[in-house]
């Protein structure tokens, strides 16, 4: 059986750092703690040994080369690719470009490269699990292997220290932290699937969680809903696709919000990251 190893969860983060979180009691008693931890864990991820590091010079600088030897082990010498700056500028575009939809047409103009070398260099990356995608859920496979996907870093502080930024974004960054704790839970449960969804109107929902052949959750990542736009927009699509899936609960991810929005016999629960990365997918939930 294949077991995969992902960097740390934020349960296992906070063990790593000495407290340990076995109950909704150990949750309350260490809530300001949890918190302030969480900001560390947004900042720098969850790789063990750069979490180990106190120094944030010789962090940026571990990271920096976890990825030349992802580049260069995993995938050049394994793949036997000849244009090594065609495909570090393509691993560059992706880790700049985290949770944002994309398409190899669109980077093949980008790059002037064909499709097919985008393609396939695309996969040698994804085998080096330096960068995952998400597909659009649509309940026609093909529809789905013709849209856009999202790319996600396997670490977002991978993608903020190697990614070419000008800003922090944090909304893009957390979407990144949720969809890595997503995989990791896909890897424990055989039957879990995610996507993200998008309706002709262009409203969209972040993650759509599948268990078998039933969606049991939705989820909006959005990291400050204080202006009443993003608050509407983010819940809008939200409440459509509850409509679309028929369900009667939503979340909305964020960096410390908490509220419940209620239209008719529909709810939308609005949930600071830290508590939801806290639940397992089996196990207790706040």
């Amino acid at each position: 059986l294949k077991v995969e190893i992902l960097p740390l969860g934020f349960r296992e983060f906070l063990r790593l750092k000495g407290l340990e979180v076995r109950s909704e009691k150990d949750v309350a008693f260490n809530a300001e703690k949890i918190r302030a931890m969480f900001y560390e864990y947004f900042k720098f991820g969850g790789f063990p040994e750069v979490t180990a590091i106190d120094d944030e010079d010789v962090k940026l600088r571990t990271v920096k080369t976890y990825y030349e030897d992802i580049l260069i082990r995993d995938v050049v010498s394994r793949f036997g690719v000849k244009k090594i700056d065609r495909i570090k500028s393509l691993a560059k575009y992706y880790l700049t470009n985290t949770s944002s939809l994309i398409t190899y047409n669109r980077i093949s103009k980008f790059m002037d490269e064909p499709v097919e070398t985008v393609r396939r260099y695309t996969e040698h990356l994804a085998s080096s699990r330096c960068l995952f995608f998400v597909n659009r859920f649509s309940f026609s496979v093909k529809e789905q292997e013709n849209s856009p996907r999202k790319v996600y870093s396997i670490d977002p502080y991978l993608s903020s220290a190697v990614g070419f930024r000008f800003s922090e974004n944090r909304g893009k960054t957390l979407e990144n932290m949720v969809a890595v704790e997503l995989l990791r839970r896909q890897s424990l449960d055989a039957v879990t699937e995610f996507y993200y969804w998008k309706d002709y109107s262009g409203r969209e929902v972040d993650f759509v969680v599948k268990r078998g052949r039933d969606v049991e959750e939705l989820l909006q990542v959005c990291w400050d809903v204080s202006e009443a736009d993003t608050l509407e927009r983010e819940t809008k699509a939200l409440f459509k696709a509850m409509d679309v899936f028929g369900l009667k609960r939503g979340t909305v991810l964020t960096e410390g919000a908490e509220d419940t929005i209620s239209n008719g016999s529909k709810k939308i629960a609005l949930k600071p990251a830290w508590q939801w990365l806290l639940e397992s997918a089996k196990g207790w939930r706040l």
